[in-house]
């Protein structure tokens, strides 16, 4: 009886069991359609809310923001059932077949309990996840790379070992200040600049930011805090109207909660970290200060818890570099020269300058008799020189020895007169060099001889190239200022004392036998003295704060050729004096305050040279006073008067009729450069034959009377190299190829700059000029395109299959937010160096393929979120360019009413 009702219970439990499981499985199908119906309405809601937050996603990654790891989840697993979803509705319509008896039963029970019950979870999937959709935020600020990537020349021997022992130092906690001294030229910054890069290579580190400045000598503090503030996100205007001490406040509100580096380069003198607002490295603070010196003594006075002596190479490392310098077809041509290359290497003493130096030097010399004679000039001229070491400054003499003629040995010299770190440009180098004669007389060749100068002193190494700028490395410059001051003062007899804080001139005496003499970059304010400077030729006074010059102070320079007053904003007037210097030949009044030229200019009968660039409020010239200046080659006029207080006040009053006549009195002007600021007085300077024979740069200011320009008004200008488009109304820039075919447009056309002129669509007609090499666009709010595909086949219809870009160098878009499109195609790009990207969000593709830029490596520089989205024609052309791609640093500054001239500024051969 016990089994029997135990059986019984048994029995009824399963039945139960079953009955439950056949009404579950019974309710799938019955609720099957109701169940689809709220599967369509909840995922409609679900991939609304997907949509929103993907919306707020976009806008917080524009702002260079990432989603956060809840977001990115989420919209995984939206994704995921958005799948699941339209595999249900793919076999939808089957299943409802299936159904029968009003929906209660199914002709395929199994098959419609298992689709029920798959729609019926994927519901209550889709509900989870709309409940889950609303975030309090989307995305996060991207955290920044702790330090920025440094170029460096690849031809670096000789320096891990120091840099691993640096490195461990900066792991350990009781170390705090690092300093790195050594002789000049021998790798301190290379190795300071490895120091920085470890930190984007190295992922093990704990430090928040790594900074990187460079103090120089007679460096300014401010310029220090603003290099370090940059950095860490202290700009703009508030930020540069405060004092030191009050920039030294903030840095050290930010810093003191952060784990830095701050790397300092070349520091002369003691840097006081707290004077800059720097917490001083410690035990509690675990950051720290590595700086680079050429004092022992100064890493003993910066209070450095380790010193390191960079040292120079050892043997083999030294004849590596030199063979990576010289070329292995050099030391190979003869069997004879290795055996003097390595006596030339000993010579060299290991100094990695003096060997990249002479290695460069001897890099074309194939003859036995040119390496005889190299071991015997470098064994011959060593000597002691101040500070430096004398091999540095023998070495280095060695190669300015070996320089073709004196005339190049002069031009080089000439570049002490600018200030430390300088950035000279190439063709205001050229300017001067013209007027001191070293050029031979004015004309094209002469300009052609000056470049081919500034490459033979690139190529000795003795100059840096920078494109349009050259560079003097500061231990170079420290060699010609030694040998133009020292070793040949009573022929060459420099003062040189730019950038260096003086707020007076110095005293007369010290004027009297000099040739040269250059106080830019200063703070001087008056020149009330008459110094006797009988053999003076070239006199720099630019970037001070001149107001006042006497009256007799150029009473005694009768052989002055070169006069910069540039930049000297308070500077209304000039000395009658100044008729005093009959040798005048080059005059820089740049970004002056200038009124009115004096009368007394009249006198200048051998002026060549005249650059009235930026002088906005030189509102009037005496009559005639240009058309005096008969011997006048260059006459730079962008941007003059045009701040005149009414229009009558401007030189370009009256459609510049009278400017017009009295340039076509000047019969030797063949470098002109000219703001037109209406249609009409364009109309006028295209219509002069002597403005378009010499009209080299062209600026389109502010142009409201017409909304088209045909660029033939421009064409006819056949040496113009520079067309600056400024805050014009043109909604159209029309290319007639009737009339431009008969003249060869743009041939010399090297450089367009387009900026604030928010109607214009497109500048297809730039496909013209064959030559140009720098294109900038800026601030451009409705440029679509830069070459437009119908005015492109519009233009290979006429004259052929023209390839735009040919000779490019260099392309800077900058906010212009509607351009899609670059070229319609992809080009070759044969001398590209650069393209900058910013503030250009719906620029998706770059006209660049595995075919394109063969021969070299060009940077592109912009925004993460825009490169990240940047689309690639195949992955070979995005694998080929992706190692390019360098994070744009926007100016967070406010610009200036000046700035918009920063690269006249720059080519005074000054940073901008």
């Amino acid at each position: 009886m016990g089994n029997l009702c135990s059986f019984q219970f048994g029995c009824e439990a399963l039945l139960s069991h079953c009955l439950d499981c056949s009404v579950r499985r019974a309710q799938y199908v019955k609720k099957l359609e109701d169940n689809l119906a709220a599967l369509q309405t909840e995922f409609e809601e679900l991939i609304a809310a997907r949509n929103d937050v993907m919306t707020k996603v976009t806008t917080a990654e524009r702002q260079q923001m990432e989603r956060t790891d809840r977001v990115k989840v989420w919209l995984s697993s939206v994704q995921a059932v958005e799948s699941k979803v339209s595999q249900l509705q793919g076999v939808e319509s089957q299943e409802i077949e299936k159904l029968c008896f009003g929906g209660y039963c199914s002709k395929n029970c199994k098959s419609s309990y298992q689709f029920g019950k798959r729609v019926a979870n994927t519901l209550q999937e889709v509900k989870d996840l709309k409940g889950k959709g609303d975030f309090p935020e989307v995305a996060k600020a991207i955290p920044e790379d702790p330090a920025d990537e440094l170029p460096m020349d690849p031809k670096i021997v000789g320096q891990q070992l120091i840099l691993n022992e640096v490195w461990c130092c900066l792991k350990q906690s009781q170390i705090g200040i690092v300093g790195l001294y050594g002789t000049g030229g021998v790798g301190k910054t290379t190795l300071l600049k490895q120091i920085n890069n470890s930190f984007c290579d190295n992922e093990g580190h704990h430090f928040d930011v790594v900074i990187w400045t460079v103090v120089s000598k007679d460096h300014k503090i401010m310029e220090v805090q603003d290099n370090i503030g940059k950095k860490i996100g202290l700009c703009g205007e508030s930020w540069n109207a405060k004092s030191p001490e009050e920039k030294a406040l903030d840095i050290f509100k930010i810093l003191s909660k952060k784990k830095f580096v701050l790397l300092l380069d070349d520091i002369w003198e003691r840097v006081d970290l707290i004077g800059l607002g720097v917490p001083p490295p410690s035990t509690k603070i675990e950051s720290k200060v590595v700086f680079t010196t050429r004092s022992f003594a100064v890493c003993r006075q910066m209070g450095a818890d380790r010193e390191f002596e960079v040292k120079c190479l050892q043997r083999k490392e030294a004849w590596k570099l030199f063979q990576k310098n010289v070329g292995r077809d050099i030391l190979n041509s003869r069997p004879e020269i290795p055996k003097l290359a390595e006596i030339v290497v000993k010579e060299c003493r290991g100094l990695p300058l003096a060997l990249n130096t002479v290695g460069r030097a001897m890099a074309c010399k194939k003859t036995l008799e040119e390496w005889k004679d190299a071991v015997e000039v470098l064994r011959t001229s060593a000597f002691e020189f101040p500070g430096m070491g004398k091999e540095v400054y023998s070495l280095l003499k060695f190669s300015y020895d070996s320089l073709p003629n004196e005339n190049i040995r002069s031009c080089f010299l000439y570049c002490t007169l600018f200030q430390e770190d300088c950035r000279m440009v190439k063709r205001y180098l050229i300017e001067c060099w013209l007027a001191e004669g070293f050029l031979g007389e004015y004309g094209s060749r002469a300009i052609d001889r000056g470049y081919s100068i500034i490459g033979d002193l690139i190529r000795a190494c003795l100059l840096e190239d920078e494109g349009k700028y050259v560079v003097m490395h500061d231990v170079v410059r420290d060699m010609a200022l030694w040998i133009a001051c020292e070793i040949d003062k009573e022929k060459e007899n420099f003062l040189v004392q730019a950038g260096v804080g003086l707020s007076k001139a110095p005293e007369i005496e010290k004027w009297e036998g000099v040739k040269r003499i250059s106080l830019m970059e200063n703070r001087i304010e008056n020149l009330s003295e008459s110094p006797r400077c009988p053999n003076l030729r070239t006199l720099f006074l630019g970037f001070n704060r001149l107001s006042i010059i006497t009256n007799d102070f150029f009473q005694f320079m009768p052989c002055l050729t070169v006069l910069n007053l540039a930049y000297n904003y308070s500077l209304k007037e000039l000395p009658s004096g100044i008729s005093n210097l009959v040798s005048l030949q080059h005059l820089e009044l740049s970004f002056t305050g200038l009124v009115m030229l004096p009368e007394e200019m009249k006198a200048l009968a051998n002026l060549k040279y005249l650059d009235l660039l930026g002088t906005k409020r030189l509102s009037r010239f005496p009559p005639k006073i240009l058309s005096s200046l008969l011997m006048l080659r260059t006459l730079l006029l962008d941007d003059c008067g045009i701040s005149a207080v009414t229009a009558e006040d401007s030189i370009l009053f009256n459609d510049s009729e009278s400017l017009i006549e009295e340039l076509l009195c000047l019969e030797h002007l063949n470098v002109l450069s000219i703001t037109a600021t209406s249609a009409h007085a364009l109309q006028k300077f295209s219509s002069s034959h002597k403005i378009q024979s010499s009209c080299q740069r062209l600026c389109l200011r502010g142009i409201e009377d017409s909304k088209s320009l045909s660029v033939s008004a421009v064409a006819d200008m056949k040496h113009l190299r520079t067309l600056y488009i400024r805050s014009c109304d043109f909604q159209v820039l029309e290319i007639d190829c009737d009339t431009l075919q008969q003249f060869h447009a743009f041939q010399n056309l090297h450089e367009v700059e387009v900026s604030f002129c928010h109607e214009l669509k497109d500048i297809t007609w730039i496909v013209l000029a064959p030559n140009l090499k720098i294109i900038e666009i800026s601030n451009c709010d409705g440029m679509e395109a830069i070459i437009s595909v119908e005015k492109l086949v519009e233009i290979q219809e006429k004259w052929g299959n023209t390839i735009p870009f040919s000779a490019l160098e260099s392309l800077e878009l900058s906010e212009v937010p509607q351009l899609k499109s670059i070229c319609p195609t992809p080009l070759p790009f044969s001398y590209l160096k650069e393209i900058v990207v910013y503030g250009c969000p719906k620029l998706k593709k770059l006209p660049l393929n595995c075919n394109s830029a063969k021969e070299r490596k060009i940077v592109i520089k912009g925004e993460t979120c825009w490169w990240k989205k940047l689309q690639w024609e195949d992955e070979v052309s995005q694998n080929k360019f992706g190692s390019c791609f360098e994070i744009h640093e926007d100016d967070c500054e406010e610009e200036e009413d000046d700035n918009d001239h920063s690269d006249d500024n720059e080519r005074q051969g000054t940073s901008a």
